[in-house]
């Protein structure tokens, strides 16, 4: 843009005679109407803020593929305990010690998601049986209810994993009423074992989404909206 500059000789009287008063005098573009600038400079605007969005978009549907994806693709195992009680936290232990234990046994050879759910499916009258067997040795008459189902979870740590809320496939064991806390972990992938590592089982951004959440959470939020204008839509 071209500026202009005008002097002006002062012939009034005033305190410094002879006095010169510089104006500046901004033109257009050669060629252009400052109306013409200015729709141009709008649209440099308005083209700015349609790449951030677009990046920005990009970057929430690429996210909440990932969380689909984590929602779909593990099975969670949870043990209730009857209640809160001292005695029976204890009991609960007790059981996931036991089916830790024969868990190589009873999911040998499962290698995918689906096959993990059959097993503990086929599975479930073996599950109930350890379980209640522990349960008989400690002289207690709780029943052991065993199901495999879908649910809503909120969001869970498990030692360095944080599982973000939402529906997940789980193998639930009630003991007695299931109204005490409960003690889970990830059945598939294998992340209940000791040994188990989230990078050998999930890409990166999965990963850091399991391991480092506070990274996530502007993302977490626009998910949690995103679906409430989905519910209300529906």
């Amino acid at each position: 843009m071209l500026i202009t500059i005008i002097i002006h000789e002062n012939h009034k009287k005033s305190n410094t005679p002879g006095q010169k008063i510089f104006y500046l005098h901004k033109s257009p573009p050669s060629g252009h109407t400052f109306p013409e600038v200015i729709a141009m400079k709008k649209i440099q605007a308005a083209a700015a803020i349609g790449l951030i969005l677009a990046i920005a978009w990009g970057n929430f549907a690429s996210f909440r593929e990932h969380l689909q994806a984590l929602h779909s693709d593990v099975l969670r195992l949870h043990i209730l305990a009857n209640s809160d009680s001292q005695e029976d936290q204890k009991l609960k232990l007790l059981v996931r010690d036991e089916l830790l234990r024969h868990s190589e046994e009873l999911f040998c050879g499962c290698d995918t998601l689906e096959e993990m759910k059959q097993r503990a499916q086929e599975e479930r009258e073996t599950i109930r049986l350890l379980a209640q067997q522990v349960l008989s040795a400690h002289g207690c008459t709780d029943k052991v209810t065993v199901q495999l189902v879908q649910m809503d979870f909120d969001e869970r740590q498990y030692e360095e994993i944080t599982m973000p809320a939402g529906a997940y496939d789980a193998l639930r064991i009630l003991i007695g009423r299931g109204e005490g806390h409960n003690w889970w972990c990830v059945m598939y992938p294998p992340l209940c074992l000791p040994a188990a590592s989230v990078e050998t089982y999930f890409d990166e951004e999965t990963a850091a989404i399991l391991t480092e959440p506070e990274r996530f959470e502007v993302r977490f939020r626009c998910v949690e909206l995103w679906q409430e204008l989905q519910d209300r839509c529906s």
